[in-house]
C-alpha cells in the first residue's frame, strides 16, 4: 500500500472516530438534558440540525491531522507517544496530563480571544455564536477556519511533549466532556465545586455560559488562569436568568 493511500485511509478512519465520538457524547448529553431539564431545547430543532452539520464538517477537519499523526506514529514512530508505562517515571503520567491541558488551554485562550476580534468574528467565530443559546450539539459547531485552529493543537503537542497513549486518551476524553458539557445549557458539576475554591480556577458550564451571554470575556477552555491574568474573567453566568430572558448576573 502506498504512503498516500495509507495516510488517506488513516485520515478517513480518524474522521469517522471523531465524528462518532461527537455524535455519541453530544447525544448522551442531549439525552441527559432531556431527562434533567425537559423542554430546555424546545424550539431549537432547526438550530440543533445546523449545529450537527457544522460539527460533522469540523470532525472531518479534525480527522485529517489526527490521521496523519496516527499514521506517522504507527509507521515511523514520528511522535513522542509511548506505550510502555515504564518508559517514563509513573509520576510523569499526571504531569503529562496537566502539561497537555495547560498547553491546550493556552492555545485555546489566545486563538479564541483572536476569534472575537471583529474581522475574525465575522469571518469565522460568528458560526459558533449563532447558537443562541448553545446546546449539547454545539461543542464542535465551528466555521472551517476556526476548526483548523482547534484541529492542529493536540497533533502538534504529541511531537513536543512525551505522553503515554492512555493519558492521551484521557486528554481527549476531558476535551470532549468539557467541550460538550460547557455548552449544554445547565451545570453538571455540584454548586460546591462551581462556587467554591476549585471553581475559582476551573471552567464549568456556568462560567462559559457567561461568555455566550456577554460575547466577550471568559475565553478559556479548562482553566480560568489566563482570563484572570489578562483581566478577561467576567465571572459566572446565571442559567435561570438566561431562561427567563433576562441578563445573567455576573458572580464569582
Amino acid at each position: 500500500m502506498s504512503a498516500a493511500l495509507a495516510i488517506a485511509l488513516s485520515a478517513l478512519a480518524m474522521t469517522l472516530i471523531v465524528g462518532g465520538r461527537y455524535l455519541l457524547s453530544s447525544g448522551a448529553f442531549a439525552l441527559a438534558t432531556r431527562l434533567r431539564h425537559p423542554g430546555l431545547y424546545r424550539g431549537l430543532e432547526r438550530q440543533m440540525r445546523r449545529e450537527i452539520g457544522w460539527s460533522l464538517a469540523s470532525a472531518a477537519i479534525y480527522g485529517v491531522p489526527a490521521g496523519i499523526v496516527a499514521w506517522g506514529w504507527q509507521a515511523h514512530g514520528w511522535t513522542r507517544i509511548y506505550t510502555d508505562a515504564g518508559a517514563w517515571p509513573l509520576w510523569y503520567l499526571p504531569v503529562s496530563l496537566l502539561l497537555y491541558l495547560a498547553a491546550h488551554d493556552t492555545w485555546f485562550y489566545w486563538t479564541h480571544r483572536l476569534m472575537h476580534r471583529p474581522r475574525w468574528f465575522r469571518l469565522a467565530h460568528a458560526v459558533h455564536h449563532d447558537s443562541r443559546p448553545p446546546t449539547a450539539w454545539a461543542a464542535m459547531s465551528f466555521h472551517p477556519v476556526e476548526a483548523v485552529t482547534g484541529a492542529v493543537v493536540i497533533p502538534a503537542l504529541v511531537f513536543l511533549i512525551p505522553i503515554h497513549v492512555a493519558v492521551l486518551g484521557l486528554v481527549l476524553a476531558i476535551m470532549t466532556v468539557m467541550g460538550v458539557g460547557n455548552h449544554m445549557g445547565w451545570e453538571m458539576f455540584p454548586r460546591a465545586l462551581v462556587h467554591g475554591r476549585a471553581g475559582q480556577w476551573l471552567i464549568t458550564a456556568t462560567h462559559h455560559q457567561q461568555h455566550h451571554a456577554a460575547y466577550k470575556g471568559n475565553y478559556g477552555l479548562y482553566f480560568r488562569f489566563w482570563d484572570r491574568l489578562c483581566g478577561t474573567d467576567i465571572g459566572l453566568g446565571d442559567f435561570a436568568a438566561a431562561r427567563r430572558g433576562g441578563e445573567p448576573a455576573p458572580g464569582r
